[in-house]
């Protein structure tokens, strides 16, 4: 995915269409890999793409809510805020704002804060 930026570091990730709700997409831009998912209530979510665990895909993983679990051993992250909400990651993940603006899903990937670590 190319990015078209904005202001404040919001770059489009995919069209609303492409992520059916209740399910998460993997996305790379600007040489991330990002976690995209689209909540029951219709609004979106973004994290970084690697379970803090043992390194899982968590785009490949199940939303519930507005947590994904990791498909490798069912570590659970909150795809709004990127905390840790079932064992057995113990470390965060870098959440990104998200917003829908003419159909297209954009997230500001500015705004990375951790630095991830894998283990634990």
């Amino acid at each position: 995915m190319t990015s078209e930026g904005g202001a404040q570091g919001f770059v489009t990730v995919a069209r609303v269409d492409d992520i059916a709700p209740g399910e998460v997409q993997v996305v790379d831009v600007d040489g991330r890999s990002l976690c995209v998912g689209h909540m029951e209530d219709g609004s979106f979510g973004a994290i970084d793409n690697v379970c803090t665990h043992d390194g899982g895909v968590l785009g490949e993983g199940e939303l519930e809510g507005s947590c994904v679990e990791c498909p490798r051993h069912g570590a659970r992250f909150d795809l709004v805020t990127g905390e840790v909400k079932a064992l057995p990651a113990v470390f965060p993940v870098n959440a990104y704002p998200v917003r829908v603006v003419d159909g297209r899903v954009e997230v500001d990937l500015a705004v990375a804060t951790r630095e991830l670590e894998i283990g634990g």
